[in-house]
C-alpha cells in the first residue's frame, strides 16, 4: 500500500504535494518523492526513509512549478532504496510515474522493454510503467497511457505526467483506490480524501478501468470501454480527523475493515495458468522442497496463532510433521533441526527480535529458514533463504488484526505449494482449495457487511473481568487469537483453551461472572464442541458462539451467535476470527479504552 498526490492549479506543486504525502504517510514510510514540473522542466527528488528526508531536501531546493505528482511509498517489489523510489522516470526523463498496486506480469514486461533497448534502473514493478508509456508516446499522454495499461496485469492507481505537456496529469485506476478533487481552478489527485479535504470537499471517484485526463481546469474521464463518461461526484461530509481514518473511528477498526484487500493482495498472482502454486520468492527447487521432512515454525504473539493455522494445514494437506514454537523459547532449549528441516519464521514487521535469533540459530543448524513478513527490506528478509510476503500495507493500530488475516491466507498458499511438491494431493483438490482460498475475502466482506448483532453483543460484557475462549482443531488457533485480542485492547483477562482441556481444570473457574466464547463452526468435531458449550453452561456460564450460517441448534447452547457464512473447515479460521476481532473492539471501545495503542505494548517488538 502507498500513497499517491498530485496537484495541478495556481499553487507551488511541491507544498501541496508535501502537505498531502503528510496526510498518506500511513500508507508507506520507506521512502517518499516527488516531480514537480515548471519552466525549468522537470525536477525529481527522492529519499529514503520517512518524509522528513524529503521534506529537508525540498527546503534545500525547492522545485518550482505549480503541477506536480509525489508518493509515499510501502516497498513490495525492490528493497527501499533512493533507486526504487517513486516517481520513475522513462529512458528519456520526460515520463513521471507514482503507482500504488501490484503490477503482476512486470518482469515479462521488463525482458520485452530490455530486449527493445529499453534501460530500466530499479528493481520495482512501477519502473515498467515508465517505459511502457515512453514506447507508447506520439504527441499524447492520454494516449499513451491509456495503451500501456492495457498491457498491465495486476493492480494500479497511477499519476503520469510529461514534460512536453505541462498542464496535464494522467491518472488510472484498477484496484486501487484513487480520487480526484475539484476545487476552483485546480485538481488535487489522492489516494485518499484527507489529501484533498485542505482545498476542497468535491471529490470525483474513479472506477475501475478509468483513465482520466487531470488539469487545473477540470477531469475528463474515459471508462474501461475507451468513451468519455461523468464520473461519480461526491460532497464530502467529514472532518478531516475521520477522513483520516477513512471515517472509521479509529485506525484498528478502519484495519479490520481493509481484511478483505489486504487478503486479496497477498493472495494475487499465487496460482499460476498451469494450475502450480507461484511462490519463486521461496528461492528452492520441486525437488529440494519435496525433500522436507519436517518443519519448525517460529513466531510471536498474533504470528504465532497464524502459525499454528498453518500447522493444522501444512500436516492435513502435505503430511509434513510440524511442530510451532514460541521464538523466544525456541533457541534457547537446543532444538534439533537439520538440513532436512524448513524453519518458517512468522513475523509482520521483519525486526521481532526474538524471531530473528531464531532464524540465525535454525540456519547455523543447517535448516533451510523462509519469513513470512509484511515488510520489504527488514531484516528477517536479509537473514533468511527465502520470503513469502503479505501484501497487507501499513497496519497502525497496535493489535493485529489485517496482517494476522494476510498472515493466514499466505500461509495457505505455502501449504499447498507443499502439498503440490510432496504430490499429497492431486491437482484438481490443488484447484478446488485455492477456488475456496480465493473466495475469503468475499466473505470477510460478507462478514463486515452485517456485524451489528456484535456490537449488541459487546453491550453486555463490558463489565466482566475475565473470560474463556474454546475450539476444537483450526478453531483452537481462533480461540486464542481471539483471547489475545480481547485482553490486548480492552484489559479484560481472556485464556483460550482447546475445548477437550476443560475438564482438566480450567471448568473450575466458570461462574455466571465468567463468559465463554465457543469457535463452533461446521467441522468433524462439531458434536464434541457443542458438547463442551453444554457442560459450561451446566455450570452457569454465559456462551458466545461463532457459528456457521443455518445453523439454528446452536441457539439452543449459547445466549449469543455471531454467525459467519459456511466454508470448508479448512478456510474457515479467517472467517472464524473476524467475529471475534469486533467483539474485541467493541467491548474496549465501549470500556473507554484507547484501541489503537493499548498501555504497555508496542507494534514491533525489537529487543528481547
Amino acid at each position: 500500500m502507498c500513497g499517491i498526490v498530485g496537484y495541478c492549479g495556481p499553487r507551488q506543486a511541491s507544498d501541496v504535494l508535501l502537505r498531502g504525502l503528510a496526510r498518506l504517510e500511513y500508507r508507506g514510510y520507506d521512502s517518499a518523492g516527488m516531480t514537480v514540473l515548471g519552466d525549468e522542466g522537470i525536477t525529481t527528488l527522492r529519499r529514503v526513509g520517512k518524509l522528513h528526508h524529503l521534506a529537508e531536501a525540498v527546503a534545500a531546493e525547492p522545485p518550482t512549478g505549480t503541477i506536480g505528482i509525489g508518493h509515499t511509498r510501502w516497498a513490495t517489489h525492490g528493497r527501499p532504496t533512493e533507486e526504487n523510489a517513486h516517481p520513475h522516470a522513462d529512458c528519456t526523463g520526460s515520463v513521471a510515474v507514482v503507482h500504488n498496486g501490484i503490477i503482476e506480469n512486470y518482469l515479462d514486461l521488463r525482458e520485452e522493454l530490455g530486449a527493445s533497448g529499453h534501460v530500466l534502473r530499479s528493481e520495482t514493478d512501477t519502473e515498467t510503467v515508465s517505459h511502457l508509456v515512453e514506447s507508447y508516446y506520439e504527441g499524447s499522454i492520454s494516449y499513451a497511457v491509456a495503451r500501456a495499461v492495457k498491457r498491465l496485469h495486476g493492480s494500479y492507481a497511477l499519476a503520469v505526467m510529461h514534460a512536453d505537456e505541462p498542464g496535464t496529469i494522467v491518472v488510472a485506476r484498477q484496484d486501487s483506490p484513487l480520487i480526484v478533487g475539484v476545487g476552483e481552478g485546480e485538481s488535487i489527485i489522492a489516494s485518499d480524501i484527507p489529501v484533498v479535504l485542505e482545498y476542497t470537499r468535491e471529490v470525483l471517484v474513479l472506477e475501475d478501468g478509468d483513465v482520466a485526463t487531470v488539469t487545473a481546469g477540470g477531469v475528463v474521464v474515459h471508462g474501461a470501454d475507451g468513451a468519455v463518461r461523468e464520473p461519480e461526484r461526491m460532497h464530502v461530509e467529514w472532518d478531516l480527523e475521520a477522513a483520516e481514518k477513512g471515517g472509521f473511528e479509529t485506525f484498528m477498526l478502519k484495519e479490520i475493515h481493509e481484511q478483505p484487500s489486504a487478503i486479496r493482495n497477498t493472495l494475487r498472482g499465487r496460482m499460476g495458468a498451469d494450475g502450480a502454486i507461484q511462490l519463486s520468492e521461496l528461492a528452492m527447487t520441486e525437488a529440494e522442497i519435496a525433500a522436507i521432512e519436517r518443519i519448525v515454525i517460529i513466531a510471536c504473539g498474533t504470528s504465532y496463532h497464524a502459525g499454528v493455522i498453518a500447522k493444522t494445514l501444512i500436516e492435513q494437506w502435505a503430511r509434513i510433521p510440524v511442530e510451532v514454537d514460541v521464538s523466544s523459547e525456541f533457541r534457547y532449549r537446543d532444538p534439533i533441526v537439520d538440513a532436512r528441516t524448513l524453519v518458517v519464521a512468522i513475523t509482520q514487521s521483519g525486526e521481532t527480535a526474538d524471531t530473528l535469533a531464531g532464524v540465525r540459530e535454525a540456519r547455523q543448524s543447517g535448516a533451510k529458514a523462509f519469513a513470512v513478513t509484511n515488510v520489504v527490506g527488514s531484516r528477517v528478509t536479509r537473514e533468511s533463504d527465502g520470503v513469502i510476503y503479505t501484501h497487507a500495507g501499513p497496519e497502525i493500530g497496535v493489535a493485529a488484526t489485517k496482517t494476522f488475516t494476510a498472515q493466514a491466507a499466505a500461509l495457505m498458499v505455502l501449504a499447498l505449494k507443499l502439498a503440490q511438491a510432496k504430490g499429497t494431493l492431486e491437482r484438481e483438490r490443488v484447484e478446488s482449495l485455492w477456488e475456496e482460498i480465493s473466495r475469503i475475502p468475499e466473505i470477510v466482506e460478507a462478514i463486515l457487511g452485517s456485524s451489528g448483532d456484535i456490537e449488541a453483543c459487546a453491550r453486555e460484557y463490558t463489565g466482566v473481568a475475565s473470560s474463556l475462549f474454546l475450539g476444537r482443531g483450526i478453531g483452537v488457533p481462533v480461540a486464542m487469537e481471539g483471547a489475545l485480542k480481547l485482553k490486548e485492547i480492552s484489559y479484560i483477562h481472556a485464556e483460550a483453551y482447546p475445548a477437550g482441556e476443560m475438564k482438566h481444570g480450567p471448568i473450575a473457574l466458570i461462574t455466571d461472572d465468567v463468559p465463554v466464547v465457543v469457535v463452533a463452526t461446521q467441522g468433524h468435531t462439531y458434536e464434541k464442541v457443542v458438547s463442551n458449550m453444554q457442560e459450561v453452561r451446566a455450570r452457569g456460564a454465559h456462551v458466545i458462539a461463532v457459528a456457521t450460517f443455518g445453523d439454528d441448534e446452536i441457539c439452543k447452547h449459547a445466549e449469543h451467535v455471531l454467525y459467519v457464512p459456511r466454508t470448508s473447515e479448512a478456510v474457515s479460521a479467517i472467517p472464524a476470527v473476524v467475529p471475534l476481532q469486533l467483539l474485541a473492539y467493541h467491548i474496549a471501545a465501549l470500556r473507554g479504552c484507547n484501541v489503537d495503542q493499548p498501555r504497555n505494548l508496542a507494534k514491533s517488538v525489537t529487543v528481547e
